[in-house]
């Protein structure tokens, strides 16, 4: 049986080994096409406030993170956990960790005020394991500065789903989705 622990860290709390353990997990992921990760611009991405840390024993196995953000959905602002960061290692996969990793996460959000719902944009072929953990798809299209230069980028396909925090999905406004920065 591994010893598994999950955690919540801010991520102004989190330790050097732990930025350390971050980047390991990440860059074994992602090096090769993103280059090394930094904690406050991960990919250029938007970094995360909140942290869900899953370790095994001493290894980082799992990790998913969320910065609270007011975004813009056609004329209405929604207060959003914008989530990102969603990675499981090799290792540790196949066993229902990111099941677990995602429903801490959920509960999290719950407990942190002003979120009214997560989201996050994630590739066709994982939204499966997304809506499995009770996230919903939206139809909408999506603006975002560009993490590589900042330019406004409008994206139509990609799947957007939505966590209900303290609103329900059909409460969900309809329109343009702006993120207001960088995605997640």
């Amino acid at each position: 049986m591994v010893d598994e622990r999950i955690e919540v860290v801010r991520h102004e709390d989190l330790s050097r080994t732990r930025l350390e353990q971050l980047q390991v997990l990440f860059d074994h992921e992602s090096l090769d096409d993103h280059g090394p990760w930094t904690p406050d611009a991960p990919y250029g991405y938007s970094p995360a406030d909140v942290h869900v840390l899953v370790t095994h024993g001493s290894e980082l196995a799992a990790h998913a993170g969320f910065q609270r953000r007011v975004i813009a959905v056609g004329v209405h602002d929604v207060a959003v956990g914008g989530t990102g960061g969603v990675l499981v290692s090799e290792r540790a996969r196949g066993g229902g960790l990111g099941g677990r990793l995602m429903s801490r996460l959920a509960r999290t959000m719950r407990s942190t005020a002003g979120v009214e719902y997560g989201y996050l944009g994630c590739r066709p072929e994982v939204a499966p394991f997304y809506a499995s953990s009770g996230w919903r798809p939206v139809a909408a299209d999506e603006r975002s500065r560009s993490r590589r230069d900042g330019t406004v980028v409008v994206t139509t396909d990609d799947p957007i789903l939505i966590l209900p925090v303290t609103r329900a999905v059909s409460d969900w406004p309809a329109g343009l989705i702006d993120l207001r920065g960088t995605p997640w």
